[in-house]
């Protein structure tokens, strides 16, 4: 059997159609999956997420996806978290008290600040800690209430502000797990894209 080009996890939460149409543009065959199995083999996976932390882990729970997920990150081998996939691959969310994430890097998602427009909707910046890595400074549009502050070990961060700093984006390697959304920040958003395809 030939591996999947590409695997997207279907989360039960996301909004798929923008992600879908970004990578047909990279010239990829992806296909929406739900098997544990396909999320173990697929070359490259995609992990999104657009709604709330329990439901889209209570998803990966039922459907064998938590474990595959778990063992593809700490092989190494290619995966893109977008927006609450980012969330999902922590200990857990204050969204939702009590429920376990996937646990692959440290750190809780807080709830961002009231002092500005939550959810944060739009555009904002993208600063990398080191340059010359995956993520590049740029704009990006952002459509988040919970946010990562700290970064884990071993991977390389990208930082931006709204009320309070947090986490735009984390990279190891051919993993890159977005706090964006790169398939809806336009020529920036494709670039980047491209480059996680050729470091995968």
């Amino acid at each position: 059997m030939i591996p999947t080009d590409v695997a997207i996890v279907r989360t039960g939460t996301a909004n798929l159609a923008s992600v879908l149409a970004a990578l047909g543009r990279l010239g990829a065959m992806p296909r929406v999956v739900e098997d544990a199995e396909t999320v173990r083999t697929a070359r490259r996976v995609v992990l999104p997420g657009v709604g709330h932390f329990g439901a889209a882990m209570h998803q990966l729970q039922a459907g064998g996806l938590a474990d595959a997920l778990r063992e593809r990150l700490a092989a190494g081998a290619p995966l893109l978290a977008i927006c609450l996939g980012l969330q999902l691959l922590a200990q857990g969310s204050d969204e939702s008290p009590g429920t376990p994430g996937l646990g692959a890097i440290a750190g809780v998602a807080t709830h961002l600040p009231d002092t500005v427009r939550v959810p944060q909707l739009g555009w904002n910046l993208v600063v990398p800690d080191q340059q010359g890595g995956i993520v590049q400074e740029g704009h990006a549009y952002y459509a988040n209430s919970y946010a990562l502050r700290e970064t884990p070990e071993g991977w390389a961060a990208a930082r931006t502000v709204h009320g309070t700093p947090f986490l735009a984006a984390i990279a190891r390697g051919p993993q890159l797990a977005c706090q964006f959304h790169p398939e809806l920040s336009g020529r920036w958003g494709a670039a980047l894209l491209e480059r996680w395809w050729a470091a995968c």
